[in-house]
């Protein structure tokens, strides 16, 4: 699953499994025969079988991905160009051959260029079944909330931007009172707007926007997507030809925005699509959905464990896994 975490076991697949028992556990036909003998001391087919079983379930799930995702997602020339560029990407850090392939091998764990093209294309195609399997699992129900809640026609707007300027290295009590003054700048701007002062005046003379202060703070039409959130939030809640009372505080610093037109909400048919592509961009940066997702689509693929050791340790090799991002997840937010 993970590529560093891929190991290049040798796994007896080739060899015939049958039910044994009430346990439901596999073995070897003729296991009971000999693999290795070390003197008087031998090790038979399925001793070796029942260590590697567990060793090795990465390679396991591997297969079983490649006999799902293979027949559902052809490998095509889209596919075929990103995984060439990936390795020409890898190879291009290394000066040769001999080189290249000690470290694939160390690293992702196969012998060959060719067993790389076949992990990269099974990571390819399990990227394509997670986002398909996202996208499919969206609700109406969600659609429509987010067309309520996020949807409105493209806005006009002007603004005038003051900007907190502080140097890098400055101490947190300089960087309050750089944010201080330029807030106190951006709140002497609307007194003036109060006053009747007008707006596009006072953006060419106060905006430090170059891009837009000669232009009187003009931003032309914008949708939800196209500003930082605090700006279109703000945005939103005024009519229009009305400006913020108070200054908005967005990354680049605060702002006075004057919303200069509104256009018609579109309809909840003709942006589905799109809300539908940002939910599932949406639900796609939990780190962990790339593993649930594939466990359901094993799961509606009518996996048949027969033997419940394997089925035992695919599930905790699983849960491993998406605990350990769990736990990634909250070290990096402390």
């Amino acid at each position: 699953m993970n590529k560093k975490i891929i190991k290049s076991l040798v796994f007896v697949s080739a060899l015939t499994l049958v039910l044994t028992g009430c346990g439901k556990k596999a073995e070897l036909k003729g296991g009971n025969k000999t693999a290795v003998k070390i003197g008087s001391t031998e090790i038979s087919a399925t001793d070796y079988y029942n260590q590697i079983k567990k060793a090795n379930i990465s390679k396991l799930i591997d297969m079983v991905d490649h006999q799902i995702l293979d027949k559902k997602y052809k490998t095509d020339e889209k596919e075929k160009k990103e995984i060439n560029t990936q390795i020409k990407q890898i190879k291009s850090t290394y000066q040769d051959d001999e080189t290249y392939l000690n470290v694939i091998k160390q690293y992702f764990g196969v012998n060959s260029e060719d067993e790389l093209k076949s992990m990269l294309s099974l990571e390819y195609k399990r990227k394509l079944a997670v986002e398909d399997y996202v996208k499919d699992s969206i609700k109406d129900d969600e659609i429509k909330k987010y067309y309520n809640d996020k949807i409105t026609g493209e806005m006009k707007a002007s603004h005038i931007l003051i900007k907190v300027k502080s140097k890098e290295n400055a101490t947190d009590e300089e960087k309050k009172k750089a944010d201080s003054e330029a807030k106190k700048k951006a709140e002497d701007i609307i007194k003036k707007l109060n006053k009747g002062e007008k707006f596009e005046k006072l953006a060419k003379k106060y905006s430090e926007d170059d891009t837009t202060k000669n232009d009187g703070g003009d931003l032309g039409y914008f949708s939800n997507d196209d500003m930082v959130e605090e700006f279109t939030n703000a945005a939103k809640k005024l009519e229009k030809n009305k400006y913020t009372k108070e200054p908005v505080k967005t990354e680049y610093g605060y702002h006075i925005i004057l919303k200069t037109d509104q256009k018609k909400k579109p309809s909840l048919k003709s942006v589905k699509k799109e809300i539908k592509e940002k939910l599932t961009e949406e639900k796609l940066t939990d780190s962990t959905i790339h593993y649930t997702a594939l466990m359901e689509i094993r799961e509606k693929n009518h996996i048949t464990w027969n033997d419940s050791e394997l089925k035992k340790e695919y599930k905790k090799y699983m849960e491993q896994i998406i605990d350990n991002i769990k736990k990634q997840n909250e070290s990096t937010t402390k």
